[in-house]
């Protein structure tokens, strides 16, 4: 089953997909001018914007589910796997893949803002929400909707259950079984409790796991300090085929960069189109900005603070591509993913390294649980009012919560190429959508440079931007011109 499941990820991972992946992102960046760089002060300041509502969640809880989805073991154990295969000059793919997917980011959280609606009494939008009304391909959204509902409910999910079992086994000699019935049981709590609870445990616990991660990566850097110059040397050197040792496989760090930026941030892939839905705002551009935030975050921050950790201590092996003779073996024997980061974290934390890289771990891999949860049970109510099966949420409850345990005590490498099949199948389809539907998303966004121009707190209407099928913010404006007179 492994061979046949790697054989699909070897296609779907092809390099048509990571060129694809940086050609929307540069495509994303120049036709809005930037917007992910010359707008950086306006998403401070949005993250500030508590508004929420009976319907929707505030833009910082939306921003917070949406970062728990982004920042998760593809943040510990993907870097890692990305040096593994890649080389030290992966790290600076990442980043490039990073700072371009910002405009992705951007497109996809103001489309998803734009076309949202109200279901079940809540805020409800995402992938299949713009394509049936942006694109008016109702067969086409419901496809995407099927194939975004099964890779969040049932491939993607075992790749963050494994990761916390194989983190627990390492730092605790915890059994994977017992790891995985604790981790069903609180998951469990959360996701009956429905996505307000999904919100109020993301926001509490993202921001301080992030920046705890962040604090340790100083103290490392800092016990390192006289390294730091030799390290980004290197990393610059390997990314531009200059230095001795990596300086053959350019090729292969980049696609692993992007492979690994992509997976970790999922920018243009469509997950956090459904947490920006979520979000209370006045304008479906001020999401579009805070979710173009959170890809710093997740990549810039966060993945560059596991990456610089690994290599400033050597605790890593380079095996291009994961197969024939290693370039560089510091670590023999050890297998790349977290090991490589208990290993870094380990030579400054000798006693309890290990131990705090599990608890990251948990941390990190239990809220994007939450996330994937949540987008999974927002493409089955989209799919629900389609089919008319009110059975399927509850279902979807159980066949999560079994597949988080199967994901536990599964082989690791297994749940990463079902991970792999999963999001590179959704980056294929959203990347297609989102691009297709450039000309409102412009449109929404020329919208909101105007009303800042002019020293406005936007507030959107399709009528005055020329969107049609927003029939969301129709209302909404109707609504905020009838409270000011």
């Amino acid at each position: 089953m492994e061979q046949v499941v790697n054989t699909i990820v070897g296609y779907i991972w092809s390099n048509a997909l990571v060129y694809l992946a940086l050609g929307v992102g540069l495509y994303f960046t120049i036709i809005t001018k930037g917007v992910q760089f010359r707008y950086i002060a306006e998403m401070i300041r949005l993250l500030r914007e508590r508004k929420e509502s009976s319907e929707g969640v505030s833009s910082f809880q939306a921003f917070c589910m949406a970062l728990s989805g982004r920042v998760g073991v593809g943040n510990i154990a993907g870097v890692a796997t990305a040096i593994a295969a890649g080389g030290p000059g992966a790290v600076f793919w990442m980043i490039v893949m990073a700072l371009l997917g910002g405009a992705s980011a951007f497109i996809e959280s103001t489309l998803a803002q734009l076309y949202k609606e109200k279901a079940d009494g809540q805020y409800r939008g995402g992938s299949p929400h713009y394509i049936e009304k942006g694109l008016k391909l109702k067969s086409f959204a419901m496809f995407v909707a099927l194939v975004i509902g099964l890779s969040y409910g049932v491939l993607v999910p075992g790749i963050q259950a494994n990761t916390i079992a194989d983190s627990f086994s390492n730092a605790f000699d915890l059994p994977s079984y017992v790891t995985g019935i604790i981790v069903v049981a609180l998951l469990g709590v959360i996701i009956f409790g429905g996505v307000k609870r999904i919100a109020r445990v993301a926001d509490k616990v993202v921001p301080i796991m992030a920046i705890a991660y962040v604090i340790l990566m100083v103290i490392i850097l800092g016990t390192n300090i006289s390294e730091i110059p030799s390290m980004v040397s290197l990393i610059i050197k390997s990314a531009f085929g200059l230095d001795p040792i990596f300086g053959g496989i350019v090729g292969t760090s980049i696609a692993w960069g992007v492979r690994r930026a992509v997976f970790s941030n999922v920018a243009g892939a469509g997950e956090a189109t459904f947490s920006s839905a979520a979000a209370e705002v006045s304008h479906p551009a001020k999401q579009g900005l805070v979710q173009g935030f959170s890809v710093y975050i997740d990549t810039v921050v966060v993945c560059t603070a596991t990456a610089l950790m690994i290599l400033i201590t050597g605790m890593y092996n380079v095996i291009p591509n994961g197969v024939g003779a290693p370039l560089v073996e510091n670590i023999p024997g050890i297998v790349a993913g977290t090991a490589y980061t208990q290993a870094a974290v380990s030579t400054v934390f000798e006693s309890y390294g290990s131990s705090f890289v599990a608890i990251a771990i948990f941390l990190f891999a239990f809220t994007t649980l939450m996330a994937y949860y949540y987008i999974a049970e927002t493409t089955i109510v989209y799919l629900d009012e389609k089919l008319r099966y009110p059975i399927l949420k509850l279902a979807l409850k159980i066949v999560f919560l079994a597949v988080v345990f199967i994901g536990s005590i599964q082989s690791v490498s297994l749940m990463w190429s079902l991970g792999d099949i999963g999001f590179g199948s959704m980056c294929y389809l959203n990347f297609i959508a989102i691009v297709l539907l450039s000309k409102p998303a412009l449109k929404v966004l020329k919208d909101y440079d105007r009303q800042k121009k002019a020293g406005l707190d936007p507030v959107f209407d399709p009528r005055v931007a020329g969107v049609e099928n927003a029939d969301f913010w129709i209302e909404y404006s109707d609504k905020h011109k009838q409270n000011n007179y």
